[in-house]
């Protein structure tokens, strides 16, 4: 009896110390020196790949689904709910096999093109340069063009600036005009190629750099009086030596930016299930996703050394989730569904983002619809908003807002082994006053308890909303599209100024301060 009340007492003691554990002590401070987080950190992608162009945003002008000039309006309500500050197109791999002469003019003498990318389909170029540019407008979004390098010509990618951009008397701007549309829409965002080391072209660095700064020179005149954003197709992952070369190697004054483009992928042969997922499978994503902190500072380094005012965005113009495509679907149509997974990693991401808003002023999620880490989803007439939709319209609140220095050592969330940070974190104020604080628990299994002194940040009422599910295999079906929506957040007292939190198992929240 004495043994086993021994035993009872030092379960007690175990479970006292595990109840006691202390908060993470977050700090968060004002700094007159901090950047703004630029709202472009917060764009989209929409190539033509699988159902995001077609049988996604476009659906021609004789459908029966409600749209405007073919392009759905449902899909274009959603968008500018979240504030969808900037859209790239018409790729990825394939902008270097587009040639946008093709998609311009009446739409029954466009020819075709087959998708050699993307399923191997063949498109008839009904969506083109009018299109996509009338469809920014309708959204309010800034249009991002990618320009063909690995199959087009300078000639050919001049023109499409000249096409779009000039407003005066020229051979671009009449044919503009012929085809319907008198005013330029003056288009700022150019990429100049994409993964120039890989599908658009397998070039070499040096040999890219080189073909950057011959496309550059005929896209504007000597002082760049358009003003275009000309932006180089930057490097794979962790690829530093390829932003070291376009650093040194291009004028800065002909270099708007430099893009980075990083997925989170288990294994390129075998990226595991969207939705049928182990905790294995998910620590492992969790991790490759949280890489971009160091791809992102180190990136960032380098670029410091030879721009050191920081005129040169990082444009993390490609990032996201990366599964097996749904089982039953076109593998070349990268069709996968969105769970709370999806949710947790992109919080995580958009912290990152918005921590290095000195340097990274854009960034654009892969996809917009129907493709990989998508925002939004549609069967036919049927249209759904994601897990991962909902946290970027939670973060919206941090477009053009003054960031907030924060910081803090995270728990660890361990599995198998293996760490990673369990915690992740961002803050900001607007030009109102509001303090917004979002933190997202990567941990599937624990609570984890936060602590932030608050009495300097000149607000005193605070809210929240969080996103969180059942289980993390949890998404939103047609069946049961608001299955994962966020909801009022209670879990948090303040005390004297100190905010003390206590976060759910997987999930994601913003906090308001007034």
């Amino acid at each position: 009896m004495k043994k086993l009340l021994l035993i009872l007492f030092a379960v007690f003691c175990i479970q006292t110390v595990s109840a006691q554990k202390e908060p993470t002590i977050v700090s968060i401070k004002n700094d007159a020196s901090a950047p703004t987080i630029n709202r472009n950190i917060y764009g989209h992608f929409a190539e033509h790949l699988g159902r995001c162009i077609y049988g996604g945003f476009f659906v021609g002008d004789t459908s029966k689904i409600p749209n405007t000039n073919g392009v759905r309006n449902d899909i274009v309500k959603a968008l500018k709910d979240l504030k969808i500050p900037n859209l790239r197109w018409p790729g990825g791999c394939f902008a270097d096999t587009y040639h946008w002469k093709d998609g311009i003019g009446p739409k029954e003498q466009r020819p075709t093109i087959v998708n050699q990318w993307w399923g191997g389909v063949t498109e008839d170029n009904s969506f083109g340069t009018h299109d996509f540019l009338n469809m920014c407008e309708l959204l309010g979004a800034e249009p991002y063009l990618s320009g063909n390098v690995g199959s087009g010509t300078v000639q050919e990618l001049a023109d499409w600036v000249q096409y779009t951009n000039f407003g005066g008397k020229s051979p671009m701007s009449d044919l503009r005009k012929k085809n319907g549309r008198t005013e330029p829409w003056k288009v700022k965002y150019w990429g100049i190629g994409n993964e120039a080391w890989g599908c658009g072209g397998n070039m070499t660095a040096d040999y890219y750099a080189n073909e950057y700064k011959k496309f550059a020179t005929f896209m504007s005149d000597w002082g760049n009086t358009g003003g275009i954003t000309r932006i180089a197709s930057g490097a794979n992952s962790s690829d530093y030596n390829w932003t070291e070369v376009l650093m040194k190697n291009i004028p800065l004054n002909m270099l708007g930016g430099v893009g980075v483009h990083h997925y989170a992928v288990i294994d390129w042969a075998k990226k595991g299930a969207d939705v049928d997922f182990t905790e294995k499978e998910y620590f492992l994503t969790m991790q490759s996703a949280l890489k971009m902190e160091e791809l992102v500072t180190k990136h960032a380094a380098v670029m410091d050394k030879y721009d050191p005012e920081k005129k040169v965005a990082m444009i993390v113009d490609e990032w996201g989730g990366w599964y097996d495509v749904q089982k039953g679907t076109n593998p070349g149509f990268l069709y996968q569904q969105n769970t709370m997974r999806d949710a947790v990693l992109a919080g995580a991401t958009l912290n990152i983002f918005n921590n290095h808003a000195d340097r990274v002023r854009m960034a654009n999620l892969a996809q917009c619809v129907n493709v990989l880490q998508a925002v939004i989803l549609t069967d036919k007439a049927k249209m759904i908003t994601t897990p991962t939709y909902h946290v970027m319209k939670m973060y919206s609140v941090h477009q053009d807002a003054k960031l907030l220095s924060i910081d803090f050592k995270s728990p660890s969330y361990v599995f198998d082994g293996q760490s990673i940070p369990a915690v992740s974190a961002s803050a900001s104020k607007d030009q109102s006053g509001s303090v917004h604080i979002s933190l997202v628990n990567i941990d599937p299994v624990n609570k984890n308890k936060i602590e932030i002194d608050v009495k300097d940040l000149g607000v005193k009422v605070f809210s929240g909303s969080v996103i969180t599910a059942s289980k993390l295999q949890d998404y939103n079906s047609f069946e049961n599209p608001n299955k994962i929506v966020p909801v009022a957040f209670k879990g948090f007292e303040n005390k004297k100024g100190k905010l003390e939190i206590t976060l759910p198992p997987y999930s994601v929240l913003v906090l308001e301060g007034k």
